[in-house]
Formats: structure tokens, sequence, C-alpha cells
């Protein structure tokens, strides 16, 4: 065997990068997902209407 010093540095830094990336990775879906769903609740259809009479349309 070599009696070399490891130099853990590079991998180090490796594993923060790919511990970096993938944390923002995980929060940009879930702020896409709520987004979506979001979206989703707004584009509900409308009740209907309170008192009973037709809506007016042009």
């Amino acid at each position: 065997m070599t009696d070399k010093p490891k130099n853990n540095t590079a991998r180090n830094a490796a594993i923060a990068a790919a511990g970096a990336i993938g944390s923002a990775a995980i929060a940009a879906a879930l702020l896409y997902a709520g987004k979506r769903k979001k979206k989703a609740e707004d584009t509900a259809e409308p009740g209907p209407i309170p008192s009973g009479e037709p809506p007016q349309t042009d």
C-alpha cells in the first residue's frame, strides 16, 4: 500500500454541491406544485346565482 495522504477536498465539495442542487430542485418542485394547485382552485366553476335569476349576458 502507499502512504499518500487522502485529499478529500474535491470529494467534499462535490458532495456539498450535489446536496445544494438537490435541495434547490426539491424546493422548486414544491413551489411549482403549490402554484398549480392554487391556480386550479382559482379557476373552479362559480356556484349558482343566489337570487335564482338567470345571469344577464351581453
